[in-house]
């Protein structure tokens, strides 16, 4: 296996590299945002790079969801804006299992405008008192007078209030299902959601005796956690690439400061420990670079099969993301903690990948049981 490039994924990274370019400017408002930046969803849509998270079969770039290209424009997205990154990212997280089990309906009605962004999209999983235990929710979806109604509480939902659609898991009989919904469809009510480090579209998403059509049932009743683990599967490593792009910025950072400052007759940068901190910080983001590249190319060719190493670039390019940062405010002095810095966004925004899509916590312990498998009496 190569872990450079092809020329194919380095022209989708040079495009969303311009992409990023084009709206720097706009970062920091866009990264404190509520609600969908204007500037940054016009500068998406005009890239077309959305199309990458749609099979070609329904508008989108190419046949199945190609994880390396998902990740390499998150790469250039994670370093500018976190706004911009979510919101790119979301576009397939919440839409995969429509694409994969969805009606021709729902197929044609929605899934080309997830691709122009006329639609933003969301994923429903977790409620206030469930997390990683998905098995343990208590929304619920039942089949009455010829149509599906579901009830429940989700929690922690990114694009809530800005997304156009929810796929939503809820428990159906035995099983567990997901429905598509439609925002606008009575009885969904959305409520804002808590402030957080590094903000964010976040919201509760509460869905009070919803009705939709029978066809809005995505896959087969019961089947829901397959199309899950197959998003999951798709998307978790393009987080790592996400990271990665944000530990890049942050050492650009720490290394025009510490070059371009002066001290007892030298710059920073020649130091006490200041080379060494630069080393390590570029000797991990790189370890970390081929790591996600080796993972989303396994992840595009089988993504299930790859899963697991999904999950480790996901966790090692999150846990250098956190260290990088750190260490890049720290040679950074006073100016690395004053609210507003680029530097400071940055220290900020890493924090979560920590957590979302997959607390790092549960997916080595998830790596530990994979690794020790075969190893059973």
């Amino acid at each position: 296996m190569t872990f450079e490039l092809s020329a194919h994924h380095r022209e989708i990274l040079g495009r969303a590299r311009e992409v990023g370019e084009k709206v720097r400017w706009r970062a920091t408002e866009a990264d404190a945002a509520a609600a969908v930046d204007p500037v940054m969803r016009e500068a998406l849509q005009e890239s077309g790079l959305a199309a990458l998270t749609v099979p070609a079969a329904h508008g989108g770039a190419s046949e199945q969801v190609d994880s390396l290209a998902v990740t390499v424009v998150r790469e250039a997205f994670g370093g500018v804006s976190a706004h911009l990154d979510s919101l790119f990212a979301m576009q397939g997280i919440g839409s995969y299992a429509l694409a994969v089990g969805a009606s021709e309906r729902i197929h044609q009605e929605w899934l080309p405008r997830v691709v122009t962004l006329d639609a933003i999209a969301a994923l429903c999983l977790t409620e206030p008192e469930v997390g990683s235990d998905l098995k343990a929710i208590s929304t619920t979806l039942v089949e009455h007078d010829g149509e599906l109604v579901l009830n429940g509480h989700k929690s922690f939902i990114t694009n809530a209030g800005a997304a156009h659609f929810y796929t939503v898991l809820a428990k159906e009989d035995d099983g567990y299902s997901l429905v598509f919904v439609p925002a606008d469809t009575p009885g969904v009510q959305v409520e804002s959601g808590p402030d957080l480090i590094a903000p964010h579209i976040i919201g509760e998403v509460v869905f009070t005796d919803v009705r939709v059509p029978l066809d809005s049932r995505v896959g087969q009743p019961g089947q829901a956690f397959p199309m899950v683990l197959q998003t999951l599967a798709t998307f978790r490593v393009s987080v790592a690439g996400s990271a990665v792009g944000l530990a890049q910025a942050a050492l650009d950072e720490a290394v025009a400061h510490t070059t371009s400052r002066e001290q007892f007759g030298s710059t920073l940068a020649r130091l006490g420990p200041m080379p060494q901190m630069l080393g390590t910080c570029w000797m991990e983001i790189e370890q970390a670079r081929l790591l996600t590249y080796a993972a989303a190319t396994r992840a595009a060719a089988d993504p299930l099969g790859a899963l697991h190493w999904s999950s480790m670039a996901k966790v090692a390019a999150t846990e250098t993301a956190g260290r990088v940062a750190d260490r890049c405010v720290q040679m950074m002095g006073r100016f690395g903690v004053v609210t507003g810095s680029t530097i400071e966004r940055l220290y900020r925004n890493a924090r979560p990948m920590r957590i979302y899509e997959g607390g790092n916590e549960v997916l080595l312990g998830q790596l530990a049981k994979t690794l020790t498998r075969p190893a059973r009496g």
